[in-house]
């Protein structure tokens, strides 16, 4: 069975967030799905199987440790691997069945364009643990149903933060989000991501996480079209849209590694 590994949201090898892609000849079974994730050990691993409606597709995402659901990177992976490997006309939108309902993707100049669901955040309690391990001034606090999303200063903050984050499985959410305005022309702004209570420390690049950071700024910059930059240590670019209840998310992608899976 062959599972690939594709760098999302770059169009650089070795940079971007990368993501294991399974295409299945029939649905698995979890604690299967779940090992083979433990075992590519990266941020996420997808899981496909074929509808019997012509491109469509069921799939399932797995961090190292548990199931996720919503993922932005390894959908984006999913979307390049069916294009680039399965036979599926470039022109052709592509539809996936998951735990956050039904998704699609489709390609247009050299960009994927994930459409997913708006996770609007609001107001708050600011909890005594997010200001306890931060590293950084904090300007506002936000949540949605996935995750904190904290706003400081500036770009610098974000780059040079060091936060506590065994302290973020202290909170009720998958992970904290930290966010700033970006001093670079190219960018609205920046962020990094990070989910220890999913097994991941920080993620490189979080597509999901956008679906809540691009309503946050769209209140703040009031508009609605983004250019964004994950600050992680690989680092990746997002092209962001809201449009009513939904959120489009492009990026590119690169398949860097093929390989067998023998169990």
């Amino acid at each position: 069975m062959k599972i690939y590994t594709v760098d999302a949201f770059t169009n650089e090898p070795f940079a971007g967030n990368p993501a294991a892609v399974c295409l299945l000849e029939k649905p698995a079974e979890d604690v299967w799905m779940q090992k083979t994730a433990m075992e590519m050990n990266l941020s996420e691993s997808a899981f496909l199987v074929k509808e019997p409606e012509p491109f469509h597709y069921q799939l399932r995402w797995f961090t190292p440790s548990s199931e996720v659901d919503l993922c932005g990177h390894a959908t984006l992976a999913s979307a390049h691997i069916l294009w680039e490997q399965d036979s599926v006309p470039f022109d052709q939108v592509l539809y996936f069945h998951t735990k956050s309902g039904l998704l699609s993707a489709s390609y247009d100049q050299g960009r994927i364009i994930l459409d997913f669901p708006v996770e609007i955040p609001g107001e708050c309690p600011i909890p005594d643990v997010l200001l306890e391990s931060l590293s950084v001034p904090v300007v506002s606090v936000e949540k949605n149903r996935l995750e904190y999303i904290v706003e400081t200063t500036d770009e610098e903050a974000v780059l040079q933060a060091k936060p506590d984050t065994r302290r973020f499985l202290e909170l009720d959410a998958r992970g904290v989000i930290l966010t700033a305005g970006s001093s670079q022309e190219k960018y609205d702004f920046v962020s990094r991501c990070f989910y220890p209570a999913l097994g991941v420390e920080e993620d490189p690049v979080t597509g999901s996480a956008h679906c809540g950071l691009a309503p946050f700024w769209e209140k703040r910059l009031h508009k609605s079209s983004f250019s964004a930059r994950q600050a992680s240590s690989r680092g990746g670019d997002l092209f962001i849209t809201i449009e009513k209840e939904r959120c489009l998310i492009a990026g590119s992608a690169v398949t860097v590694l093929e390989s067998t899976l023998f169990f």
